[in-house]
């Protein structure tokens, strides 16, 4: 099939860009690995023995950062819908976060350890009707929050992937009501293009897991 014009501008742009060349480097699966390096940085969001979900994360990169930096002491466990190879340090489970069995399976890889921080870096496959593509970004980034709420220690942290357009303000505002403080994120490694931010909630208040 013939590459159409879009595509191949797509490819042209993801060669040369710098944080591809330097993912390639470092040995980071992808070039989001840049993203939750700086945010993580700035916000001091991983340290050594912490427990961390990765939402979303094939194909691992948002994962090698996190197990990195907790160590051995610590525990990652990602899912996404997608294969993903295995990282050493990391439990994966394959499946459809929108699906109540999936994320019972993901409790239950828990063991009973409550969680210090979320990461969602999940959006759906875009179809290019606005509408459509922006109200899926929300349900995902609804059910992030759902399951930080569930899960998350007092005072644990949820980082998650939005977009800005329909149903951005009233997701902002329940994420005020989860946690203490709550900043907007665009890591440098972000597309200029893109209309992408995340949402850092910082200590979950006490008493917030009642349903969302």
């Amino acid at each position: 099939m013939k590459r159409s014009k879009t595509s191949k501008q797509w490819m042209r742009e993801h060669v040369n860009d710098p944080y591809v060349q330097r993912a390639k480097s470092a040995g980071y699966r992808s070039r989001a690995a840049y993203k939750l390096l700086e945010i993580a940085a700035r916000d001091r969001l991983l340290k050594p023995g912490m427990v961390v979900v990765d939402l979303g994360a094939a194909p691992g990169g948002w994962a090698q950062v996190a197990q990195a930096q907790v160590g051995a002491r610590g525990l990652v466990v990602a899912v996404d819908v997608l294969k993903m190879a295995p990282l050493p340090g990391v439990t994966f489970l394959q499946g459809d976060f929108r699906e109540d069995a999936v994320v019972d399976a993901l409790a239950g890889a828990l063991t009973g350890r409550g969680v210090d921080l979320v990461l969602s870096d999940m959006s759906p496959n875009i179809s290019g009707i606005a509408v459509s593509d922006q109200a899926r970004v929300m349900q995902l980034a609804e059910r992030a929050l759902e399951f930080a709420a569930r899960h998350l220690k007092p005072r644990g942290n949820l980082l998650v992937k939005v977009f800005q357009g329909s149903g951005f303000e009233e997701f902002l505002g329940e994420m005020r009501s989860r946690f203490e403080c709550v900043v907007t994120r665009k890591p440098q490694a972000s597309r200029g293009r893109s209309s992408e931010l995340y949402l850092l909630g910082k200590v979950r208040v006490a008493g917030s897991r009642r349903g969302i």
